[in-house]
Parts: C-alpha cells; structure tokens; sequence
C-alpha cells in the first residue's frame, strides 16, 4: 500500500491532477539534450513572466491554449445565504481564463481549426 506522501492528488472519477512536477518532467522529457536543471530554470522563468504579467494587468494569451486576464471587481453588497445578513464585499481584482476554441475542441473531442495569429495582446 502506498504511502500518503506518494499518493497523487485526485479528482472525482479517479483522475490525476497535473502537477508543477508533471509538468516539469514534461518538458524534460520533450527536450532530452538539456539538463533536468535546466529544463526546470526555463520552465520557472516562464510562469514567473506570466504571473508577472498577471499581477501588472496585462492580459497573456497563448495560442491554442487560452487567454488569462485580470479583472477588477467593484464593492458590492452581498447576502450571507444562511442568516439573509447584508455583507459588503471589498472591490478585488480576479484572474479569468477563457479557453481557445481549439483547446475547448480537445477536451470535448471535436475537431476545431487553429486560431489565426493576434500580436495585439502581446
């Protein structure tokens, strides 16, 4: 039986999580001539320039993949459901993703063209 430690998180229905480990050994994997050090140093500069982006506001759009962006909320007042209490709730910003057609066509098992190239957002 295996540990808790070694035990992936799941999903309901059994299914694997992907990891930052995953993902990393995935990109190891897929470029055999570099080093797992090196392979990990590019893989963290690269989300680190997308949460740097992020927390600047700017929008970052991978093709085929999606599109992330930061919203800002308003105040508004919101109910507690249990008590019907009134509850105002602070303005914040929010992160949103919008999936590419193509990416929504993959995981719905369709077929979808490939999105034209759009510089404007980079």
């Amino acid at each position: 039986m295996a540990e808790a430690s070694e035990q992936q998180p799941t999903q309901p229905g059994g299914r694997k999580t992907a990891t930052r480990a995953d993902l990393l050994n995935a990109v190891y994997a897929a470029c055999p001539m570099l080093s797992r050090a090196q392979a990990k140093e590019i893989f963290e500069m690269a989300l680190e320039e997308i949460a740097s982006a992020l927390v600047n506001g700017e929008p970052v759009k991978l093709r085929s993949f999606g599109l992330f962006l930061v919203r800002s909320k308003r105040e508004r007042i919101g109910r507690n459901p249990r008590t019907g209490v009134e509850v105002p709730i602070k303005p914040r910003r929010v992160l949103t993703f919008k999936p590419s057609p193509v990416l929504s066509a993959i995981v719905n098992g369709t077929q979808a063209e490939e999105e034209p190239e759009d510089d404007s957002l980079t």
